[in-house]
């Protein structure tokens, strides 16, 4: 990914997604961003998701696909959402949070993928590089890079997302999807703590 973020920009939105989140258990609202002491970057428009692991097991994951908001704020509002909105776990409770880790995945903008035939598809993809979204209809579903790390198999890989989407896990084989590319720039707290 092009245009990195720097350490301490990277710490920045760390500590803002633990402050959010710190927040949000406290039924308080998002602490105020402070723009003169944000770099710019952190104040342009930005999309992300953020990802919370307990002990090295998923804890809570959502994110958005287009930017709405400026990084900072996105990377707030999915901190709290991870922690609390998050379907698949039950919301974090206060004496969680000391031992939850937060990463952020810093999105570039999607790139469509044109292909006329499955197996094509399967060479575009690049495994371990690429997030992927499909669209078929009203539906769609996005797999993050680090998704590669346990599905490593393009079949697998497009098969799962599929079936994340609520559609057989062979759709892509049956019917041409809308799909999209995009890489991340991930960055957790456990790399950003001082010596």
């Amino acid at each position: 990914m092009e245009d990195k973020l720097t350490f301490e920009e990277r710490s920045m939105l760390l500590k803002l997604a633990r402050r959010a989140i710190e927040a949000a258990i406290q039924d308080q609202p998002f602490p105020e961003l402070d723009a003169g002491n944000l770099p710019a970057r952190l104040l342009e428009p930005g999309v992300s998701f953020v990802t919370l692991t307990r002990s090295g097991e998923l804890r809570g994951c959502i994110g958005a696909l287009e930017p709405r908001v400026s990084l900072a704020e996105d990377v707030q509002e999915h901190a709290v959402a991870a922690a609390f909105q998050d379907y698949r776990f039950h919301p974090v409770q206060a004496e969680e949070l000391p031992s939850i880790e937060i990463e952020i995945s810093r999105l570039t903008p999607q790139s469509k993928l044109e292909y006329d035939h499955p197996d094509e598809l399967l060479k575009l993809l690049r495994p371990g590089i690429d997030g992927v979204v499909i669209h078929y209809g009203m539906y769609r579903a996005t797999f993050l890079p680090q998704v590669w790390e346990k599905l490593p198999a393009p079949e697998l890989f497009l098969n799962h997302l599929c079936q994340k989407m609520g559609a057989p896990g062979n759709l892509w084989r049956k019917e041409k999807l809308e799909v999209y590319t995009y890489q991340v720039e991930e960055f957790r707290e456990q790399a950003h703590q001082p010596d």
